[in-house]
Parts: structure tokens; C-alpha cells; sequence
């Protein structure tokens, strides 16, 4: 590997300008990585994850950030893992200040958190050190929390559980899903990002209570298959934050179908969108008034 003294970061007047990898893959980590650019951040590299099979039919795709790091003329590399020798060495050859790491989708071992000269910084979808882990957003809708939102945290090696830089919490709507907040919050997490690197060298980080943390596990497909002796706001929640996968089922004289929207009356789950195997979406009182 190099050796000799990192370069500093850049000054233009009274702002400063630091020398970025960016490591993220799905869609949530895009607004980040065009907002740092869009603020004047030398993004030195982006790495992000292979092209994989995806959708029904299964073809191979580029993940969101490699899409836009090649519209905005970004370097890019797409390791298999990020702990790979090769990997190690080409984000140390590019002398980063930071490393800066949203929704990537892999542990990012010791070997990689000590190169930058000023650590590694993770955007993160909750109020840690509430739902430290892959599905925050998911998590948060179903437990039924009435808040939620988005900390800039320095990395360590263990999962979410850094030193948190700056926290900015949002309500949770009443009808809102997933796919709704989770693009709230990737914008929110971007602004707040490009907000904590303009006076990144003077803040001081603040130590999670590490006793009130709680995980947040991938959802199964399990979870989704719902019957209507659920109580109804269970039902609702898990409508809400199973979206866009694996949605949320229930039965109907047709067959199972995915509900795709719906609200709690009274003491009962109302149905407002439904769609059944190979068909489109229809409203729920079609379906199951078609008994």
C-alpha cells in the first residue's frame, strides 16, 4: 500500500471541502451522494455492489448508486466485498479525509475504517440507537412508532454502533408506508449529512446508550402472510411496512391477495387497494365483494 502524509482537505473561503470515498448501493444512498457532489465534495471514488439479477423477471441490473455516479462522471467500483485485499488497496490508493457510507449493504471491516485520515461516517435511517441493523424503516412501522429518523454516526466495527454526530427526527404518518418514508428520509439524511460535513472537525460525537439499543432484522417473507383475525392496526402496520417487499397478504374469495393500501375503521381493517396473482391493482371492496 502508499504511505506518505495524506493530502488535506481543500478551503475556499471560510467552507471546507473533503476528499470522499462513497460506499452505498440501494436507492436510499443516491440523494447522499448527489448532495455531496452538488456541495463541492471531491468524491475521489464510489464504490458500490455488483450488477445482480433482480425484479420478476430476474435480469441483472445496476444498483441505484452506480446508475448515478456514472450520470454525474463519478470513478466506480463495484468489488464483489469490500474486505478483499484489492478492494483495501484501491480506496487506500485514493488517500481519502472520509470514508462515507449510506445503505451499502456490507460490513466495512477495520482494514477499510482506518484508512481515511478522519474515519468513517455512516447515514443511518432511525434515532439510534433505536433499530440498529439492515430494515430500520420496516422496523419502525411495524413496532408502531410514532417517530422516527435519520443520525450521522462515526463508524466502528460493530453494527450501528458508533458515536452519533447529529440526529434529526420526523413524525411517522398515519397512512404512510415504507416506500413513502424511506424516500423522506433518504432527502433528510442527505441534507443533514451535507449540513454535519460543514463543520465536521468541530462537533463532538455523542456515545449511544448502548442498553437501550434495539435490532432491526431483515423482514421475511414470512411476515407478510396476514389473516383477517389480526387486529386490524397490526394488519395496517405490517400493510404499511412491508412495502415494496414482501407486501402484505390476506385472504379473499379470490384466492390471497397483496394489499397495496388500506386504513383501520372502528375495529376493523379496510382494505383500499388489493392486487391478486397476475392481475392489476383494483379496489379492495371489487375483490371482496366478488364472493
Amino acid at each position: 500500500m502508499r504511505s506518505g502524509k495524506k493530502p488535506s482537505p481543500r478551503l475556499r473561503g471560510k467552507a471546507t471541502f473533503y476528499r470522499i470515498v462513497f460506499a452505498g448501493t440501494a436507492q436510499f444512498a443516491v440523494p447522499s451522494l448527489r448532495a455531496l457532489h452538488a456541495a463541492g465534495h471531491e468524491i475521489l471514488l464510489v464504490v458500490t455492489q455488483p450488477d445482480r439479477p433482480a425484479g420478476r423477471g430476474m435480469k441483472v441490473a445496476a444498483p441505484p448508486v452506480k446508475v448515478a455516479a456514472q450520470e454525474l462522471g463519478l470513478p466506480l467500483y463495484q468489488p464483489e466485498r469490500i474486505r478483499d485485499p484489492e478492494a483495501v488497496e484501491r480506496i487506500h490508493a485514493a488517500s481519502p479525509d472520509l470514508l462515507v457510507v449510506v445503505a451499502y449493504g456490507q460490513i466495512i471491516p477495520r482494514s477499510v475504517l482506518s484508512i481515511p485520515r478522519l474515519g468513517a461516517i455512516n447515514v443511518h435511517a432511525s434515532l439510534l440507537p433505536r433499530w440498529r441493523g439492515a430494515a430500520p424503516i420496516a422496523r419502525a412501522i411495524l413496532a408502531g412508532d410514532r417517530e422516527t429518523g435519520v443520525s450521522i454516526m462515526k463508524m466502528d466495527e460493530q453494527l450501528d454502533h458508533g458515536p452519533v454526530l447529529a440526529l434529526r427526527a420526523t413524525p411517522i404518518g398515519e397512512r404512510e408506508d415504507a416506500v413513502e418514508l424511506t424516500t423522506r428520509l433518504a432527502l433528510m439524511g442527505a441534507e443533514l449529512l451535507v449540513q454535519t460535513l460543514e463543520n465536521f472537525e468541530a462537533l463532538r460525537a455523542v456515545a449511544q446508550d448502548h442498553a437501550q439499543a434495539t435490532l432491526a432484522p431483515k423482514v421475511s417473507k414470512q411476515e407478510g402472510g396476514l389473516e383477517w383475525s389480526l387486529d386490524p392496526r397490526d394488519i395496517d402496520r405490517r400493510v404499511r411496512g412491508l412495502q415494496p417487499w414482501p407486501g402484505a397478504t390476506l385472504p379473499t374469495p379470490r384466492g390471497r391477495a397483496k394489499v397495496l393500501r388500506g386504513h383501520v375503521e372502528g375495529d376493523r381493517y379496510v382494505p383500499d387497494v388489493v392486487q391478486l396473482p397476475g392481475k392489476k391493482p383494483a379496489s379492495g371492496k371489487q375483490v371482496l365483494g366478488d364472493a
